[in-house]
């Protein structure tokens, strides 16, 4: 079957990120099927060209430089319900896909409505927020294999989800790209008010799932983490630095008022932005053209022009502060494209 592949030369990448950053890939294409897929991976094997999967766009930083390869886009669409299972091409935008779900009280991934991005990233890094996790619900990943050079179905353990982490981003990493994601949800279910933000917010009544999600999309507008063209603060690849999680007894080295949660008996997480909020960056402060958005301590933004070094000075700015002061390793969250 033809598949009609249109591969592209000197794309510039800085609008297919949220944090609109980023130079030109050497060769770009757009997959709207497997077929489409299995063809650019097969182009990029036979030339020896690197390839760089590419989603939403929502977890990466592009360098100034850009990508000297091949930048495959997924742009694979459908949605698949079969009662409460529901099947997702890798191309769907997450929070549509989300409102789909509660359209159809569905329930197992209201709180995550309002991030960035594709279904195919999800994932990846096991994407949560407000108490929930994607692994809670995903039973299947559909993949291409660029070891085996076949499509297989990755189960839920296959994928050994942890805190941000799965087997797509540590021990295979670049090995599979996601084409199709299949969730396990609760028909007519309860949304989960968990999380202090949302037990606050609703202040001890039982919203249905559709309320839930408005409340999640509220908080998080608030904290500039919901896409807006007009909000400089939303020019962000969402959360920088993920919640490092330490040996219990590191608590000894820290202020007895450190904020810190329970992981199991050995190990605690410690919300990132205390760290940074505490190592003397507040919300709102300014390298140059970058900044840390002035409604979250987490997300750095670009301000207006700023280029990925000047993301990348920033990082390793903050970096040092808190290692230097609380001996924490700070761990970028997004996926760093182009960068020697």
């Amino acid at each position: 079957m033809k598949s009609n592949l249109k591969i592209q030369e000197g794309v510039p990448l800085a609008d297919l990120t949220t944090l609109k950053i980023g130079g030109k890939a050497r060769l770009f294409v757009r997959a709207e099927s497997e077929e489409q897929v299995l063809e650019a991976f097969n182009f990029s094997d036979e030339n020896e060209i690197p390839l760089f999967i590419l989603g939403g766009g929502s977890n990466v930083l592009i360098s100034d430089a850009g990508f000297d390869g091949l930048v495959l886009q997924i742009g694979l669409q459908g949605i698949a319900a079969k009662e409460n299972i529901i099947t997702a091409q890798a191309g769907e935008d997450w929070d549509e896909f989300v409102n789909f779900c509660v359209g159809q009280t569905l329930a197992g991934i209201e709180c995550l409505s309002g991030i960035p991005g594709f279904v195919g990233a999800v994932p990846v890094q096991n994407v949560g927020a407000y108490g929930q996790e994607v692994s809670e619900t995903i039973t299947k990943v559909r993949v291409f294999d660029r070891k085996s050079k076949q499509v297989l179905e990755l189960g839920n353990a296959d994928c050994k989800f942890a805190y941000r982490s799965s087997i797509f981003n540590t021990t295979d990493k670049n090995r599979f790209i996601v084409l199709a994601v299949e969730f396990n949800l609760i028909a007519d279910g309860k949304p989960k008010i968990d999380y202090k933000d949302l037990k606050e917010f609703f202040a001890g009544k039982r919203p249905n799932l559709q309320r839930a999600r408005e409340a999640v999309l509220q908080i998080r507008r608030a904290k500039s983490m919901v896409i807006d063209e007009n909000d400089v603060n939303s020019r962000s690849a969402g959360s920088f630095f993920k919640n490092p999680i330490v040996e219990a007894e590191k608590l000894k080295d820290l202020p007895e008022n450190a904020p810190n949660f329970k992981v199991d008996e050995n190990l605690v997480k410690i919300p990132a932005a205390w760290l940074i909020e505490n190592a003397g960056f507040k919300k709102g402060y300014k390298k140059n053209r970058a900044g840390i958005s002035s409604n979250h301590s987490l997300a750095l933004i670009n301000r207006g022009g700023a280029s990925a070094e000047e993301i990348i000075a920033l990082k390793d700015e903050i970096q040092l502060k808190v290692k230097t002061k609380f001996k924490i390793e700070l761990v970028p969250e997004p996926v760093f494209v182009g960068f020697s």
